[in-house]
């Protein structure tokens, strides 16, 4: 069975730096778009980036800037990089695998991804 499991997430000052991983087990990343999202009380579930199998990153317009998404296929883990980090980042973040074969381009949100992680909490304090 495929399990993603995100780890990383902590309390952190403003201003300050977060790196979260995702790892991947009981299948592989290799022809599956993956993608990081976010989840704060109260607000619906938004996407944060995604990355192809090539290892190409898209950015939703208002996470440009601070975040990247990697990934490292051999090793089955998708990477976030998160900076400059503001109390307004404090969410539960996941991350996610779409269907076999279908890139990033042709995903539509966080209801086109199959499987998901249990979440890891990133507090930002002030």
């Amino acid at each position: 069975r495929v399990r993603l499991v995100e780890s990383g997430g902590g309390t952190v000052q403003s201003g300050g730096s977060l790196r979260l991983s995702c790892e991947l087990s009981g299948g592989s990343s290799v022809d599956y778009c993956m993608g990081w999202f976010r989840q704060s009380p109260g607000k619906e579930r938004e996407e944060i980036g995604t990355s192809d199998p090539d290892d190409s990153p898209t950015y939703a317009d208002s996470m440009r800037g601070r975040f990247t998404v990697s990934r490292d296929n051999a090793k089955n883990t998708l990477f976030l990089q998160m900076n400059s980090l503001t109390p307004e980042d404090t969410a539960v973040y996941y991350c996610a695998r779409g269907p076999m074969g279908r890139w990033c381009s042709y995903m539509s949100g966080a209801a086109s991804f199959v499987t998901w992680g249990q979440g890891t909490q990133v507090t930002v304090s002030s």
